[in-house]
């Protein structure tokens, strides 16, 4: 995600890497604004940005880090607005949030993702289906939610989303819900009806706050019914979805400094754990090609329990790291989401993320073919590695359908990954793993 912006201001940057005058100042800003246009940022937010770097970067003397410092600074100006960010609970549980937005925005999907990141938070959480009006709505919400474990409440007989909603709100505070999450009506543009049946649903929810799910595809007519929703409607956070697709990222910047309503998450990929938090400082450091350890360092601890990692630790520090530790690993790992967006997160690696867009833990065929070899394993096989002689590796190789040398060549993969890991974990371990990341190529221009 933001690929495409972050490219652009690596290109501008080269216009003035080597020059610390006023013609290679012009041609930075030129490239910057040519980039920005391509990228679907509105135009006024773009003259805006441009003589806001140009003023700062002047004021500190023309160079590389001062025009880099002065792009950082006004980038974060323009995504900083007014109000909450990622998501707030109210002080009397449950907390109710109104999901809005058109049809074919990704809400419903949205909706499943947020109901996730809460799950995962050890919070009871209850999702709504009161759209009635899209068809298959309601089964397609009862199958996202199956599919996360978060309880539905739905009425196939009722027609009246206030009744639904009525219904919902009593079960929530008789069970004691930490989140409501009520998936709404949409339409494929905004109309009286729409607004009308909104209102009497928030009127009747009284939810603590309105999201509203924008489709990052539209590019500047998600700006517009942004707009208009938070005219008609009012909405206290925005929730990007499809980001991971062909979206050019301006409509983050045009969102945040045109509605000045705050961006409170992004979907990133195609999986249910794909859903960050959107926090200005962070994007802009995102952008500028810097990752955002801290976001993956939050996103690892929600989903991997704090327990069983130190108990690996120390299974991988006495070098006894085995084949059920790695099958565990391999599902926690799919837990964090698609690894575009991961590595989308590790400093240097934003250009790594492109190139692992089509890549699934979950289903890849070496995961698969891993997981159907381990499965032809005795349980002490899987405990111990070292059992396994050439009579049990011909065993292996026909129970999971490969060749002898196909299973050697993974068992040797296995071992010096473990090797790896243990020298990693000691004394040096930090130092060893700084040396080989320094050696890792920060993208050009911006310095790591």
């Amino acid at each position: 995600m933001f690929g495409t912006l972050t490219e652009s201001f690596t290109s501008a940057i080269k216009k003035i890497r080597f020059h610390d005058d006023e013609k290679a100042l012009t041609k930075a800003l030129g490239e910057l604004k040519k980039a920005l246009l391509k990228a679907d940022v509105n135009h006024k937010v773009v003259k805006t940005l441009i003589t806001s770097v140009e003023i700062e970067t002047k004021k500190s003397g023309i160079g590389k880090d001062q025009f880099l410092n002065a792009l950082r600074s006004s980038l974060y100006e323009l995504l900083q607005t007014k109000g909450n960010q990622g998501f707030v609970f109210a002080p009397n549980p449950p907390t109710v949030i109104l999901m809005t937005g058109l049809q074919g925005s990704g809400k419903t999907t949205t909706t499943g993702k947020l109901a996730l990141y809460l799950k995962n938070r050890k919070k009871k959480v209850l999702v709504v289906a009161a759209d009635l009006q899209r068809l298959a709505a309601v089964e397609q919400l009862r199958q996202v939610c199956a599919g996360i474990e978060v309880e539905l409440y739905a009425d196939d007989t009722s027609k009246n989303p206030v009744e639904v909603v009525t219904a919902a709100m009593d079960k929530a505070n008789k069970s004691l819900y930490d989140v409501v999450l009520i998936d709404t009506a949409g339409r494929l543009a905004i109309d009286d009806e729409l607004m009308n049946e909104l209102s009497a649903v928030r009127d009747t929810a009284k939810p603590d706050e309105i999201f509203y799910v924008a489709d990052s595809m539209t590019g500047q007519d998600s700006v517009r019914t942004a707009q208009s929703f938070h005219d008609k409607i009012g909405i206290d956070g925005v929730i990007l979805s499809k980001y991971d697709g062909d979206s050019k990222g301006g409509v983050a910047l045009g969102i945040a400094s045109q509605v000045q309503v705050p961006l409170r998450f992004i979907g990133s990929g195609e999986k249910m754990q794909d859903l960050e938090v959107f926090l200005p400082e962070r994007i802009v450091n995102r952008l500028m090609g810097l990752g955002d350890v801290e976001g993956l360092a939050e996103k690892t601890a929600a989903v991997i329990d704090e327990k069983a990692v130190k108990r690996m630790t120390q299974k991988i520090k006495k070098g006894k790291f085995n084949f059920n530790d790695f099958l565990e690993q391999m599902e926690s790992i799919k837990k964090l989401g698609s690894m575009k967006s991961i590595m989308g997160m590790i400093p240097g690696m934003g250009k790594m993320s492109d190139a692992l867009k089509n890549v699934d833990l979950e289903n890849s065929r070496e995961i698969t073919v891993i997981k159907s070899m381990v499965s032809s394993m005795t349980p002490k096989e899987r405990e111990n590695p070292d059992l396994l002689n050439n009579s049990r590796k011909t065993r292996i190789a026909k129970g999971c359908g490969l060749s002898q040398v196909e299973v050697n060549r993974m068992l040797k993969q296995f071992k010096n990954a473990a090797k790896m890991a243990k020298k990693f974990s000691g004394k040096n371990g930090m130092k060893d793993l700084q040396n080989m990341m320094s050696q890792a190529q920060s993208p050009e221009g911006i310095p790591r």
